[in-house]
This record gives C-alpha cells, sequence and structure tokens, in this order.
C-alpha cells in the first residue's frame, strides 16, 4: 500500500498539475482533441517540468498545490466523475449541495495524502508512453506509461480517460495495478453505510485539516 502511495503521486504530476499552453514552464502545446498518447505527453511533460520548478509544490506546501490544482486542472480532468464513481451508491442518493461538498472534501484528500510525496519528482527521469491499444476514437480509452526513475525501478502508470464536447477528460488512474477509484470506493461505501454522505464529507474534511 505505501509503495502504492507513493507512486500515486504521478496522478498529480501527470494528472491533476496539467499545465495549459501558455503557462511560463510549458514546452509542448496541449491538444486535447489530439490523439490519446500525445495528448498525455504532452501534459505530462509540461506538468514534470513545472513541479521540479516550483519550490513550494515540492516541499508539500497544500495551499500551493490547491492552487496548482484549481488554476490547471479543471480543464483536463473530470474530478466530479471520479467522485461519483468512487462513492458510488452513495453519490445518486446524495443531493446537490453534497456532491459539491463532497468532491471538494475528497480533493482535499488526495491533495493532503500526497503533498509530501512531491518532494521525489527529481527523482523522475522520464515519462515514457508504451504503444496505445484500442481505438483512438472511442469515447472511453487507457493510455499506458511508466515512469523511470534515477536509481529506482520503473513505475507503470495507465490514464482512464473519455472524451468529450470540450476534448479528453482524465478521470481514473492505475498505479501498478491498482486503480484509483477502485482503492477509495470500498472505504467510501463503508463510511456511507454507517454514517452517510454527510458523514463521509464530514470525516474527509477532519482529516483535512
Amino acid at each position: 500500500m505505501a509503495s502504492w502511495r507513493n507512486a500515486s503521486v504521478m496522478f498529480f504530476i501527470t494528472g491533476l498539475f496539467i499545465l495549459a499552453m501558455g503557462n511560463a514552464y510549458a514546452q509542448h502545446t496541449v491538444n486535447p482533441r489530439a490523439e490519446p498518447n500525445a495528448f498525455i505527453e504532452a501534459v505530462g511533460n509540461n506538468a514534470l517540468e513545472a513541479v521540479r520548478r516550483d519550490p513550494a509544490a515540492k516541499q508539500g506546501d497544500t495551499r500551493r498545490i490547491n492552487e496548482l490544482v484549481d488554476q490547471y486542472l479543471l480543464p483536463y480532468v473530470n474530478f466530479e466523475k471520479t467522485t461519483r464513481l468512487a462513492a458510488g451508491q452513495g453519490w445518486r442518493t446524495a443531493t446537490e449541495q453534497q456532491r459539491h461538498e463532497l468532491v471538494e472534501a475528497f480533493k482535499g484528500t488526495l491533495i493532503r495524502t500526497y503533498a509530501g510525496a512531491l518532494a521525489d519528482v527529481d527523482k523522475i527521469a522520464a515519462l515514457n508512453l508504451l504503444p496505445f491499444r484500442g481505438d483512438s476514437k472511442a469515447k472511453d480509452v487507457v493510455v499506458r506509461s511508466y515512469f523511470s526513475q534515477r536509481n529506482g525501478p520503473q513505475v507503470n502508470v495507465d490514464y482512464r480517460m473519455e472524451s468529450t464536447p470540450e476534448g479528453w477528460k482524465i478521470y481514473d488512474l492505475n498505479v501498478e495495478g491498482i486503480w484509483l477509484i477502485q482503492n477509495y470506493r470500498n472505504q467510501f461505501a463503508q463510511q456511507i453505510r454507517q454514517n452517510g454522505v454527510d458523514g463521509l464529507i464530514a470525516a474527509l474534511n477532519q482529516k483535512n485539516r
């Protein structure tokens, strides 16, 4: 579990910290309607460079990390879908206000959980894309990649994305065989059964303080 937790910071580096064209550090044009591999390659390499240059983020500054997520996440990640699939039945019975609060609480949980691991970003040598399998015109695809590390084993990371009118949106991540949504689904289901959606929101927010 610990190795998965450390490796899954890549979700922030290459999935959440997606840097749009025009950022001071961006070197690759991000086209949300590009071929799946090209899209991930552009956002991943831009993100790696930007995080390396941001001392506050690398030191685990949650305020700075939250700013990066808020500024660059929304155009390319469907965080609501991530939360909805993780919450399962609880999402279907939740009110609009509860859904909004749950999305924000879950985002805070991920930031808090993985913030400290950003200090290891300099250990990453490169993002490497594997040959794409499937139909690039499909509505839902998986892009496979791995991160080579200096003096360490490679980390396999798969991105699940959906095609939307705005282009590709990332909504799930598989690190070394463990999907992000599935990892949290069982925890959320237990909390909802015991204390309801409000209880889950409260528990997440309590840990986020």
